[in-house]
């Protein structure tokens, strides 16, 4: 990502509200094959030092991406627009993408089958804690575990990463607003962006 200095995310504390907050994720691996993409649920762990997260990948996907074996890339995306220079309210006419985004790198340790079953359980009750009626996978253990060995357990130690956190913050804080209201209503309504801008301008 471009390092430009007023948009550099450099609070670990930060990266992992961004986690918690989207857990969905992009991991990227060069391999002795070549590039290797997938998209799996990632939950942080609250009690780890440093930031960690705990996740699954499908077979055959451990052996695709070699896991275990080098550095991967986990990319956490967040709230991302586009923002037209219709809204600057001046003669700038050069649109920009907003966004907030993290890019978190480590070698990742593969987890025992009981280990990967816990892991898998905690995810499923993470999702779960908002339904009236969670589902856990206790209802059945003796089907969930059978499912589970279709699965590989992870756990990624963060061991540096390159966060950004592009909210027009170079923009004086009346056009911010005009860009706010713009993203709350209309042609490019963006709640989620809206509301993350208004956080930082506030900060």
């Amino acid at each position: 990502m471009r390092r430009t200095p007023h948009f550099l995310l450099e609070d670990p504390d930060e990266v992992k509200r961004l986690i918690r907050e989207n857990p969905w994720a992009t991991i990227v691996s060069n391999t002795s094959q070549g590039l290797v993409a997938s998209h799996y649920p990632v939950v942080l762990e609250e009690d780890a030092d440093g930031i960690s997260i705990v996740s699954h990948v499908g077979r055959p996907d451990e052996h695709l991406h070699e896991l275990g074996k080098h550095e991967l890339l986990v990319i956490i995306q967040g709230p991302h627009g586009y923002i037209s220079p219709s809204w600057y309210g001046n003669d700038d006419f050069i649109p920009t993408w907003n966004h907030v985004t993290a890019h978190l790198y480590g070698t990742p340790e593969l987890l025992n089958e009981e280990d990967n079953f816990r892991v898998l359980g905690e995810l499923v009750d993470h999702f779960e804690q908002r339904m009236p009626q969670p589902v856990k996978l206790t209802i059945d253990e003796n089907q969930a575990r059978g499912i589970a060995k279709g699965t590989v357990g992870l756990r990624l130690r963060v061991t540096r990463f390159d966060a950004r956190l592009k909210l027009s913050q170079n923009k004086p804080p009346e056009v911010v607003d005009r860009i706010v209201d713009k993203l709350e209503a209309g042609s490019f309504a963006n709640p989620r962006l809206a509301a993350e801008m208004r956080r930082v301008a506030r900060a």
